[in-house]
């Protein structure tokens, strides 16, 4: 190893001394490789492996590796350039040598294996760490202390969105230590950790997601407009006189970048302390009620940060007082005549209790104020109830009612824009709300700027967000699928999360789920099923160990050809006789079981489509479904509540793998 570095290093200096000494003396020096092109970094083995950048107008490029393989290309006239070059089998370490006539970038620590983009909302993005005290990762501190896994780098994209495809992202390749692990996507962290054991090659992660998003943010604007779902809003936000009234207001705003890490938000100001000493004028503040949403600017709502404050009267302030808070979506920091006594300050904490200790020589007897500074990232922003200080001897005095409120910045396409105190918010038009929500920006920062960097294949955790359009939903993630393998421009495979039960209070979940398993239709891809470990009162289930494994397990057998059980029982064929319906199931593995003394979770229904609870046996790989209450039944469904849980399970040697919830209502599977 000691021998190779050093032939590497004077490999990459005579490389370096070479274009040096031939350069032109006028010629421009400029070059620059996408972000991904980083040290430490990981590419597809056995590959036309793409690389690309920015130079010099028509500057010729020469790649030279550390696998004797080469690549030129030359800049067009707008200093783009690409190219690719051969990767051999994997192994490493490897270096790439990039230079033009005066200029040399080396990328060091390159790994050659698989690698797999790893994208879709909260349940993708939850770091190793979790989000605690209330989304928390099982044995999180146990995972993150064995996190020592030199072949293992992920590649996290900063989030971002914006109407315009841009071509630059920001990241950096990490490699998983104890160190860093903790803020690795947990889902695709265990996802790496499996295929690194069982191939025994470098794994190498593009994480892109974003907690809360809906799928249509993810899909290109031309795929969108052939399924005429998006119109109306993509006119909307590609019409030049709503554009230039956007313009016109954020135009003249100072800006600041939002903070990527837990540390820069904690140290995040926004002239804090003018506000708190009383430099702003009480003039400018307008009235809100608390507990209540205070993402509203005029009529319109608006996601970015906002000063709520109050006065209140304390009668005995020698009391040891607390105050609590039901929530504050996203994030606050919370004074009390002008001292900070809490908050929670980095993203995650949403809807986590606040309960902050009043120091015992902070509150005066008379008038009091209280601050607080809300930081609403996305979605609906509120502070929720109730809002009231309490003493250990039961006295309380409630801080709900009215309050004065200002909106102090405002977040558009990844940055705060920050309002003046001078600001006139009746002169602002009635702006219609881009976030990362809106259709296809998510697309347009996360997605197109990473491609064509080659890729095993893709995995995908996302859903909840489009739970209520299941039909919608049928028709717009294979289009998305289709949309990202058109753009690369190859068929990879795209394996998938059915999203996990959990209470959203209008069990319309379960047909998102059945929407899910609907799209395996679609070519090369796979389905996790989760209903043995979703949390019906967490979104965030904290057992992302068998998420993660199960991602690489259908991986294993159907990308690496391994043999196993990769997938829960699909139903595959109904037959129905005149008293009972016959279930039969495909991806048995070695056999149907159940968890139970009996299965659980089954219903049928007549022509009334009114499904009630019913018996059902096992009876090799089919399972039959009757009741004495529907004599002529027509229709079958299982686990088709939000929070289901599993019931039926095939063996797989190991265990067993939770069959998928599904309704023949909307499906051909009769024969």
């Amino acid at each position: 190893m000691q021998k190779n570095i050093v032939l590497l290093a004077s490999f990459a200096l005579l490389l370096l001394l070479s274009a040096c000494s031939n350069a032109p003396s006028g010629e421009s020096t400029k070059l620059e490789l996408h972000q991904l092109f980083t040290d430490g970094m990981v590419l597809q083995q056995s590959s036309q492996a793409s690389i690309w950048g920015k130079a010099g107008p028509n500057q010729k490029i020469k790649i030279t590796s550390s696998w004797e393989m080469d690549a030129q290309t030359q800049a067009d006239e707008n200093g783009n350039w690409s190219t690719s070059i051969s990767t051999p089998s994997a192994g490493g370490p490897h270096e790439l040598v990039i230079s033009n006539s005066k200029q040399t970038e080396i990328i060091h620590d390159i790994l050659i294996g698989e690698v797999w983009l790893a994208s879709g909302q909260s349940n993708m993005q939850m770091p190793l760490k979790g989000w605690p005290p209330n989304d928390t990762i099982l044995h999180s501190a146990e995972e993150i202390a064995q996190a020592d896994h030199p072949n293992i780098r992920m590649f996290t994209v900063a989030r971002n969105y914006t109407l315009n495809s841009v071509d630059s992202i920001a990241g950096a390749w990490l490699t998983a230590t104890p160190e860093t692990a903790a803020d690795f996507s947990a889902t695709a962290y265990f996802f790496a950790l499996r295929l690194q054991q069982e191939l025994d090659v470098p794994i190498g992660i593009i994480h892109t997601s974003w907690g809360g998003t809906v799928a249509e943010a993810w899909t290109s604007v031309e795929k969108l407009r052939s399924l005429g779902d998006f119109d109306e809003d993509l006119d909307l936000i590609s019409d030049p006189a709503a554009k230039e009234e956007i313009d016109s207001w954020f135009g003249p705003l100072s800006t600041m970048a939002i903070p990527q890490t837990n540390e820069e938000w904690t140290s995040i100001s926004f002239n804090d302390e003018a506000y708190l000493n009383g430099a702003m004028s009480d003039d400018i503040f307008e009235s809100v009620s608390l507990p209540g949403p205070i993402d509203q600017i005029g009529e319109s709502s608006f996601d970015g940060v906002v000063w709520v404050k109050k006065t209140f009267t304390v009668s005995d302030p020698s009391q040891a007082y607390t105050l609590k808070i039901g929530a504050v979506d996203d994030m606050d920091a919370t004074f009390i005549n002008g001292k900070k006594v809490g908050g929670f300050e980095t993203p995650g904490y949403w809807n986590a209790e606040r309960s902050f200790a009043i120091p015992a020589d902070l509150l005066q007897a008379g008038e009091n104020t209280i601050a607080i500074r809300v930081i609403d990232t996305g979605g609906g922003g509120l502070v929720a109830g109730p809002i009231e200080m309490t003493t250990e001897n039961g006295q309380s005095v409630s801080l709900e009612g009215e309050w004065m409120s200002r909106a102090i910045a405002e977040i558009k396409e990844g940055k705060f824009y920050l309002y003046p105190a001078a600001t006139d918010f009746s002169q602002r038009p009635e702006l219609w709300q881009i976030n990362q929500n809106t259709p296809t920006v998510l697309y347009n920062a996360m997605i197109q700027p990473l491609i064509p960097f080659q890729v095993a294949g893709a995995i995908w955790y996302q859903g909840e967000s489009n739970v209520g359009r299941a039909e919608q939903y049928q028709r717009l993630f294979p289009a998305m699928i289709t949309d990202w393998r058109e753009r690369w421009a190859y068929d990879f495979p795209f394996y998938f999360v059915q999203i996990a039960p959990f209470d959203y209070g209008n069990n319309l979940s379960p047909a998102l789920r059945d929407a899910q398993r609907v799209s395996l239709k679609t070519p090369n891809t796979g389905m996790v099923v989760t209903l043995d470990v979703g949390m019906a009162k967490n979104i965030h289930p904290g057992n992302k160990q068998d998420v993660g494994r199960r991602l690489a397990g259908l991986a294993l057998k159907n990308t690496y050809g391994k043999e196993l059980v990769a997938s829960g029982p699909l139903p595959k064929m109904l037959k129905i006789e005149t008293n009972q319906i016959t279930v039969t199931f495909d991806q048995v593995g070695e056999g149907l079981f159940t968890s139970d003394d009996k299965l659980l979770g089954f219903e049928i229904a007549g022509d009334d489509k009114n499904f009630i609870k019913a018996k059902a046996e096992i009876e090799g790989e089919s399972v039959v479904v009757s009741s004495p209450w529907v004599p002529s039944p027509k229709y079958v469904r299982y686990a088709y509540q939000d929070t289901s849980v599993a019931s039926l399970f095939c063996k797989d040697g190991a265990g067993g793998l939770p069959a998928s919830s599904f309704t023949s209502e909307n499906m051909d599977l009769q024969k």
